[in-house]
């Protein structure tokens, strides 16, 4: 082990990033209005709506980028912005999270990757992260 990482068992890692993900995305409808859980929604709601935000980031996601790589490229990757509320509306789609419009999709993604981006430092910081 390397950078002073903790050795988790087989899936901890895995475990661990989808609670952050959840975290990250409950923390976002608390911090912005435009996006919100379902009444009634549960955590096991939050922990299945990042969990098919990570599965919608794994493949969805790059195919979305190289599709759009021409305007990307033009836009000097601010379309990025653009395809991070496709994938944020998409996971509203099916799962209990909700998104007011698509501006709000695209709001909701940057204020989501700030969240995660603060998150993924603690975590960091106080050394959880799974290095290999």
């Amino acid at each position: 082990m390397r950078g002073g990482g903790i050795a988790y068992p087989a899936g901890m890692g895995f475990v661990l990033r989808l609670l952050v993900s959840a975290l990250a995305l409950y923390l976002l409808t608390r911090v912005y209005g435009g996006v919100s859980f379902a009444p009634g929604a549960d955590v096991l709601s939050v922990v299945i709506a990042a969990l098919v935000m990570g599965i919608v980031n794994a493949l969805v996601r790059p195919v979305l980028l190289l599709l759009s790589l021409p305007v990307n490229v033009l836009t000097l990757g601010l379309f990025t912005l653009v395809v991070n509320g496709v994938v944020l509306w998409l996971v509203a789609a099916v799962t209990a999270l909700d998104v007011s419009g698509f501006g709000a999709a695209i709001i909701g993604a940057v204020v989501l990757a700030v969240i995660s981006w603060v998150l993924d430092a603690v975590v960091g910081a106080l050394g959880l992260e799974d290095r290999k």
